[in-house]
């Protein structure tokens, strides 16, 4: 498909010449005053020089060289051309500038058409080229009549290293040749010209035969030169007088028969266009007149390839520049809020969502980077990040939250505002990464996730239901693995070894053969055999039992709709289940391990791995039984193949916004994923801010995102914003409880100084956590129209005199990224301060001695109690080889303690540890809290009572 630069250096090494007399090539060939003059074989136009060259071959010696100024100048280009190269693959070790030619008829080029090809044949490789990254020039090889404006203006301006497209002609033409891509060969007849010592200015140049950008591209660099330029065919009836008067004649194609070499005036400098170097094609029409090897042959086409090399490095020259930090030139959307502030949904649908490829392509992406789903969504490749890896990452901020009502604080809101404010309002690169909504809480009590007001991510609908698909795809892959399991259990408890390995390793065709995963386990297992008939009866047993105790099996089944029915349940009771049966749950899907494997993993091959290290149930013998020990790794990963790309999306203002993965804090870890923080740190450069949020409080999601998020991926924070309202504070101070669907007390709608100075307690003990990871802190005040200027001011005070780099009132969602400029000013300047992170535990330590810490630095737990069964868990998990790993607690987020009706800073009490479970592919072992549920419940009015779909326009309503 395409040709490397070295393969195109390498290629301008002379040719070998013909056996025969040895020959001189200069530059450029004169006419000559003798006999019929002229410059060709024999006849030719540059005959004349050449039989001259050659009965003086003896005089000049065997083995003479050409002149030195050809050969300079094709050196200098290319030594230029190596120079550059040289200099960009410094800082781009990767980088390797690629010329694509496509043409008709010859079987030398990577991307060969059949000589018949049509336009629309042609067109399609075109645009395949424009796409493809890894080419940065394209020429055409095709015929003469294949050379419409349709094909040549198909051509990116950018690849066009032969300067054919109307785009680089008329900005040619306009004089801004720094610009564009000029002819190479246009440019070497001038360099030729100039370098032999030929003074242009005032020259009269007569140019036949050329057609189209090469006639163009000519005409206008030797007007630039002073010279008087005419072009002609050679059918024109004048073409004798115009050859008489020329002092510099130029052939854009090869010598008809008819036309008499006496009509060049003696003295006339004759050049030779029609030769092309790449494909080997001599451009001669007449048996009798042979351009090969002649002195304007080679010289022009030399040096035209050497320059069109030059355009390949130029065009990748820049397209490496393009790929370096730079300021967005974002089209930010206009917002016009009105007062009162309409529903999240009517905001939402009032704004017209800029397609999604044009913010792609704002932000950097290439159109091979994105896959588009309908107008306002796209999943972004891997593949971004081995383009971006040489380019600095910007700065790295977390939104987190004091602990929170049950109506939440806003942090979504706030990151959404943040984000706004950086980019819509200070121009400022930035990105919000945000999880995906689980659709339990959607129908359930809390409503969508999508940030609300005038801080949205948009279409809020799509963002809250579906969106790409990456749900219903852990879903399916958790449970076809738990369907695995169970499945394997039945048919060993119902077959023999060799009935069980024998439908295992079954016969095809005569053929008997171990599948990849099947090998693997044989090498696990140390059984060094790959003919599944020479297992012995020992060996096919290892290999075809695991062996699993149900009464092991951690693995449940998700659904991704709240269903507290679905808590306990009883499977296997049909008649085909053979009597076997167990009790077993169901969770929220975002609770699946699964989940938790696509928020940290960083690549395709990581997921496949942590995907099979998953440990579903132990072994009777108490070792741990994999994914991989059921053969289900590959298949898994199958499924998952698109959710591990992340989501792109925007924000009102127009702003980018990616959404990957959805682990709930309370019962998971809490954050979004991994790649999609790493992709934005690359997309918005050095100078730019990612903006993330986690889960509930900061005693959960950020003590989660710092523990396990930052050591799987390794990025350190810069700053973290941590959002309280005045709402959440009174409630600290013991204010009246807060109950999601009942209207609020006049406690809260109503100035209460003493209940927000008593609640900042629980603010400031959110600021004393953030402050056991050395990173600094910026308080946001996510203000509601009830909240009055005292209670701000008191806020504010209160947050600063606890440690905070500063406490700022944020209004985005009244009036949108202009309400949070103080805000982002305020995150700029904590940046700019350094962060002194440091992790919380060591995971060397035994578990309790983890789970201690966190309970006692984190929650202010006086202690720690172990049920047995938690403390059976810990010794099993230690046993078993995954005492290192990371803590995720899950506990309520609606306090410090276990108990959710503590508010403030509750103090002296003891966490009770009821289990641990082992997530071993996530990576992180996670003890539940007192009694934690992993499937909610709905309400008695959940919020699908509002929800409905206009069956006329296809708009969704009721969504908040």
């Amino acid at each position: 498909m395409s040709a490397r630069l070295p393969l195109l250096v390498r290629g301008l090494r002379r040719p070998p010449q013909p056996p025969g007399p040895p020959r001189r090539l200069r530059v450029p060939c004169r006419a000559s005053s003798g006999g019929g003059g002229g410059c060709g074989g024999g006849e030719g136009l540059l005959g004349q020089q050449r039989l001259r060259d050659t009965q003086a071959g003896s005089s000049r010696g065997q083995g003479s060289q050409a002149p030195p100024a050809r050969d300079s100048i094709v050196r200098e280009v290319i030594q230029n051309s190596k120079e550059v190269l040289s200099l960009l693959q410094e800082k781009n070790p990767a980088f390797k500038p690629v010329l694509a030619i496509i043409q008709a008829g010859l079987n030398i080029t990577h991307i060969c058409l059949p000589p018949d090809s049509g336009e629309d044949e042609i067109i399609d490789e075109i645009l395949k080229i424009n796409e493809d990254t890894r080419v940065h020039g394209l020429a055409l090889q095709i015929s003469e009549s294949s050379f419409s404006n349709k094909v040549l203006n198909a051509l990116k301006p950018e690849k066009d290293v032969d300067g054919v497209t109307d785009i680089n002609l008329g900005k040619l033409v306009r004089g801004d040749a720094h610009e564009c891509f000029v002819s190479p060969v246009a440019r070497a007849v001038i360099e030729l010209l100039e370098k032999s010592g030929v003074n242009l200015d005032g020259k009269k140049i007569l140019v036949i035969g050329a057609h189209g950008s090469l006639e163009a591209a000519l005409q206008c660099l030797f007007q630039r030169k002073g010279s008087m330029t005419m072009s002609s065919q050679w059918k024109t009836p004048q073409l004798q007088s115009k050859l008489q008067e020329a002092d510099i004649v130029v052939l854009g194609s090869p010598k008809p028969e008819e036309i008499p070499l006496s009509w060049i005036q003696p003295g006339t400098t004759v050049l030779n266009c029609s030769h092309d170097f790449l494909s080997g094609k001599l451009g001669c029409g007449s048996p009798v007149v042979h351009f090969s090897g002649l002195i304007a042959d080679n010289d022009v086409s030399l040096l035209a390839a050497a320059l069109r090399i030059q355009n390949v490095v130029s065009s990748g020259r820049r397209w490496l520049r393009e790929q370096q930090y730079s300021r967005w030139r974002l089209h930010c959307l206009k917002l016009q809020p009105l007062s009162p502030v309409p529903s999240d949904i009517e905001i939402s649908r009032a704004q017209t969502p800029k397609a999604v490829d044009v913010l792609a392509k704002e932000i950097g992406l290439l159109p091979d980077e994105i896959e588009i789903y309908g107008k306002s969504k796209a999943k972004v490749r891997l593949s971004l990040l081995e383009r971006l890896k040489d380019q600095a990452d910007g700065k790295y901020v977390l939104v987190a939250g004091i602990t929170p009502t049950p109506l939440g604080e806003g942090k979504s809101t706030v990151t959404i505002g943040l984000v706004q404010a950086l980019t819509a309002h200070l121009n400022v690169n930035s990105f919000a990464c945000l999880r995906q909504p689980s659709q339990g809480p959607t129908f359930g009590v809390k409503g969508g996730a999508a940030g609300g007001g005038y801080a949205q991510v948009i279409p809020m609908e799509e963002f809250n239901l579906h969106l790409t698909g990456d749900i219903h795809a852990i879903t399916a892959a958790n449970n076809l693995l738990a369907a695995a399991i169970d499945t394997r259990i039945l048919h060993e408890n119902t077959q023999t070894d060799k009935a069980l390995y024998n439908r295992l390793v079954p016969s095809v065709n005569g053929v008997r053969e171990f599948s990849k995963i099947q090998l693997a386990r044989l090498k696990r297992l140390g059984i060094n055999k790959t003919d599944p008939n020479t297992l012995t009866e020992e060996e096919m047993r290892k290999f075809a039992r695991l062996d699993i105790d149900p009464s092991t099996v951690t693995w449940q089944r998700v659904l991704d709709t709240n269903d507290r029915f679905l808590r306990k349940i009883t499977i296997g009771q049909a008649n085909t289940e053979k009597g076997y049966s167990r009790q077993a749950q169901f969770d929220i899907a975002v609770a699946s391990e699964i989940m938790a494997v696509l928020a940290l993993t960083d690549s395709l091959t990581d997921m496949k791995e942590r995907l099979g290290r998953m440990v579903v149930a132990s072994d009777k013998s108490g070792q741990p039984v994999t994914a991989e020990d059921l053969g289900v790794t590959g298949a898994l990963t199958v499924l998952m193949k698109d959710a591990i790309k992340p989501n792109l999306m925007q924000t009102l203002e127009g702003t980018p916004v990616f959404v990957h993965a959805g682990p709930f804090a309370n019962i998971a870890h809490g954050n979004s994923s991994v790649l999609a923080d790493k992709i934005a740190l690359k997309l918005v450069g050095e100078e730019g801010f990612v903006v993330t949020e986690a889960g509930f409080g900061a005693d959960i999601g950020m003590e989660k995102f710092f523990n396990i998020k930052c050591r799987a991926s390794g990025l350190v924070p810069n700053v973290v914003v941590l959002v309280a309202t005045v709402r959440a504070l009174k409630m600290h101070g013991g204010g009246p409880s807060v109950t999601a669907g009942i209207p609020l007390k006049r406690e809260y709608t109503e100035e209460n100084i003493p209940l927000v100075a008593d609640g900042c307690c629980n603010l400031q003990k959110q600021i004393q956590i953030t402050q056991l990871f050395g990173v600094p802190v910026v308080v946001a005040l996510n203000v509601f129209k009830t909240d009055t200027r005292a209670e701000i001011d008191l806020v504010c005070e209160l947050a600063k005199r606890a440690g905070a780099f500063d406490a700022v009132p944020c209004y985005h969602w009244s009036v949108g990224g202009k309400g949070s400029v103080d805000l982002a000013r305020a995150v700029r300047e904590a940046a700019s301060e350094g962060s002194r992170f440091q992790f919380l535990y060591d995971v060397q330590l035994p578990i309790v001695e983890k789970i201690r810490t966190i309970a006692q630095a984190v929650y202010g737990a006086k202690d720690i109690e172990l049920s047995p069964e938690a403390q059976a868990k810990i010794e099993r998990y230690t046993q078993q080889g995954f005492g290192n790993l990371p803590i995720c607690m899950a506990k309520t987020h609606l306090s410090l303690s276990h108990q959710a009706d503590k508010k403030g800073v509750p103090k002296d009490f003891i966490l009770p540890i009821s289990d641990v479970r082992a997530s071993i592919g996530a990576g992180f072992i996670y003890p539940l809290v007192g009694t934690m549920s992993t499937m909610p419940g709905l309400p008695t009015r959940p919020c699908f009572y509002d929800i409905d779909l206009d069956t006329e326009t296809e708009q969704v309503k009721g969504l908040f």
